[in-house]
Parts: structure tokens; C-alpha cells; sequence
């Protein structure tokens, strides 16, 4: 799963207002950031197999640091703590919201990945192969990522730059199913830590300019007037 994971994100910052999207942007892809070095450095290990699913052209036959569920559970704990030393502000729910986002990529990916997901080291591996239904799977990282977004922009007067990166995302990813496969094992992961990098600082900026008041409308006496009018 890729653009499915920020569904969550939309989510958890609709429970826990405190948490910025771009936290919980990262925090959702926590364990597939950290794989990408772990590939590049040759700590863990994925091939390039065209047509080992439908959507997906990663072998990915070796990542018990990132992806086996005892490691899921055990960022997830890194995540929390991390974070509620890093914002002393914080309060432990938001804490908890961003470590609940990092185990929901194990989750999500469990739907979708073929068995490859190990439960502890490389052993016992799970997962339920949604890839191998490229239209269901594309389905379900929609629902997810537009469903989710949809409960977030509720709460905002600025929806279509949101939106717009939604389709773009979603875009990215039916290129991801459909398109030509990486190049090499070493250019998915770079290619895969470049865009995360990129959208969480795209929602950043977007989360900042939906912060700032509408022009055109000043504040006077609690009421918002336009500055055109009387």
C-alpha cells in the first residue's frame, strides 16, 4: 500500500487536531522510510520481479527490521516516546495517535502484500495479496486516502489544493501499479524516500496556508466582515 497509509493521516489529525499532518504524514510511512536506507545499505533485501503480483513488482523477501509485526510494534514504541520527548508540550494521547499511526502501515500493508510480512524475524510470514487485484486494491487505497480526507477537510474552508493533491497522489500510485517497474532495487528505494520527503513537505505547506484567514475578510469587533463591504 502506498497513498492508502495517508488516509490515516487524515484521520488522526481529525482526532487529535494538536498533531501536524506532516508528522503524521511521515508517521505513516515510518516503516517504509526506514526501509529505504535499510535497502540502500543492503540491511534489508528486495528484487525486482515483474509479475510476482498484478500491481507490484517487489520481491520484498527480507525486511524483518522494517516490516515483520514484533518490528511494527516496536517503532511504533520508538514513535510515541519519540515524540513525546521531542514535544514537551504534547499531551500522551497525541503521543499515542502518532504511534498508532506507524503500526497502521503494518496494518494496511497486510491487506495488500502478498505473504511477506514476517511476524517476528523472517519467519511466519503473512499477508493477504490484494495486489494480485490491481482494481480492488486501487479501490481501497481511494476509499481510504479520499474517505479520510473527506473527514478532515470538514473542518476547513480551503479544500481544493488538498484535494488536487489528493488526485495527484492517487495518480502517482496507478502509476506505480500500471507503469513501467523500477530500475533497480536501489532506485525504488530512493525513489520511494524522494516522495515521501516531498509529500509531507507539499502537506505541510498546504496545512499552513489552510491555517491562514481567507483574504479578503478582516476581523472586527468578533464578527468577519469583508473588506469591501460596510
Amino acid at each position: 500500500m502506498f497513498v492508502g497509509h495517508y488516509g490515516v493521516s487524515f484521520a488522526a489529525k481529525k482526532a487529535e487536531p494538536a498533531v501536524p499532518l506532516w508528522v503524521l504524514f511521515i508517521a505513516v510511512q515510518l516503516l517504509d522510510v526506514l526501509w529505504a536506507p535499510f535497502v540502500l545499505l543492503g540491511l534489508e533485501k528486495v528484487r525486482i520481479v515483474p509479475g510476482i503480483t498484478a500491481s507490484n513488482p517487489l520481491d520484498l523477501y527480507y525486511m524483518p527490521y522494517t516490516h515483520s509485526l514484533l518490528a511494527a510494534i516496536g517503532w511504533s514504541v520508538v514513535a510515541f516516546l519519540a515524540y513525546r520527548l521531542a514535544v514537551r508540550s504534547t499531551s500522551e494521547r497525541a503521543a499515542a495517535i502518532v504511534g498508532l499511526a506507524v503500526f497502521s502501515h503494518w496494518v494496511l500493508d497486510f491487506l495488500v502484500h502478498q505473504p511477506d510480512l514476517p511476524l517476528y524475524d523472517n519467519t511466519a510470514k503473512v499477508g493477504l495479496g490484494l495486489w494480485n487485484l490491481p482494481a480492488v486494491a486501487l479501490g481501497l487505497e481511494a476509499l481510504l486516502l479520499f474517505g479520510a480526507m473527506w473527514l478532515y477537510l470538514r473542518q476547513t474552508a480551503r479544500r481544493t489544493a488538498m484535494l488536487v493533491f489528493g488526485v495527484v497522489m492517487l495518480g502517482i500510485q496507478a502509476y506505480v501499479f500500471f507503469g513501467p517497474p523500477p530500475a533497480s532495487d536501489k532506485a525504488a528505494a530512493a525513489t520511494a524516500l524522494i516522495a515521501y520527503a516531498v509529500f509531507a513537505a507539499v502537506i505541510r505547506a498546504l496545512e499552513r496556508r489552510a491555517a491562514r484567514p481567507h483574504a479578503g475578510l478582516t476581523r472586527h469587533h468578533g464578527r468577519a466582515y469583508n473588506d469591501g463591504a460596510l
